[in-house]
């Protein structure tokens, strides 16, 4: 499970964060919706320990990311921009790397790297290096890495940004499996189809806080609209009506 309890965080001369809460469940996928600047990627970023909070807390399975880091960010998983991978490492190279650097030896994490290919049905591509690749075969590998040491936690930040229709398909399969195992799911994005087919529940942020959460089907009842888009514009609008 993922909590953050009134998150802070100023950059320069913006308030970023402004007391952002919300909470992600296990066996759910749970969506991140918000305008530019809304601060949905600063709140990942301080999730995962790589900005510091100015004040509150962020929590992986309980633990503090600030105070128990190594123990939190073994609990997480974090989906890198597929456009940046090593491309001179192979897959198999590549995934044994992170699943070292997430604290697994060396027999274990063979082993899982082992299963975590045969898993996304990479052997085909496991040891051929990682440059040419198609987006499809990007997107595989870096999630590979994110899921090796079988993490009980996943975030994304746009994951579906610059993919295809097919590995667009994959990935949704793919986080769709990690929910039915029990997985905590979190993920950002402004594709509005994708958080309402994907999604438990959604998070909708806007000005580095919370404006509401609920289900796609609670958000549209809220709201009285028939779409999730709908339902978004409106909320997005009370809140800027609010902060003028």
């Amino acid at each position: 499970m993922i909590e953050v309890k009134g998150l802070k965080k100023k950059i320069g001369q913006v308030q970023a964060l402004d007391g952002l809460s919300f909470k992600a469940e296990n066996g759910q996928i749970t969506g991140l919706l918000g305008p530019n600047g809304a601060g949905k990627t600063t709140a990942l970023r301080t999730l995962f320990g790589l900005l510091k909070a100015d004040e509150g807390l962020a929590l992986v399975n309980g633990l503090d990311v600030q105070r128990q880091a190594m123990a939190a960010k073994r609990a997480l998983g974090l989906f890198p921009d597929p456009f940046g991978l090593y491309e001179r490492l192979t897959p198999r190279e590549y995934i044994h790397y992170f699943a070292t650097l997430n604290g697994l030896g060396s027999k274990q994490a063979h082993t899982a790297v082992e299963a975590v290919l045969s898993r996304m049905q990479m052997q085909d591509i496991a040891d051929r290096p990682c440059k040419g690749f198609s987006q499809g075969q990007r997107m595989k590998t870096a999630l590979a890495q994110a899921i090796v040491h079988q993490p009980d936690n996943i975030v994304l930040d746009e994951p579906s940004r610059g993919l295809d229709v097919m590995s667009t398909r994959i990935l949704r399969q793919t986080l769709n499996d990690l929910k039915r195992q029990g997985h905590c799911v979190l993920f950002s994005s402004h594709v509005m189809q994708e958080v309402a087919a994907l999604c438990d529940q959604v998070i909708v942020m806007a000005r580095g806080r919370l404006i509401v959460q609920g289900s796609p089907e609670e958000l549209c009842q809220l709201t009285g609209q028939a779409s999730l888009e709908e339902a978004f514009i409106q909320l997005i609008g009370t809140d800027e009506g609010i902060a003028a």
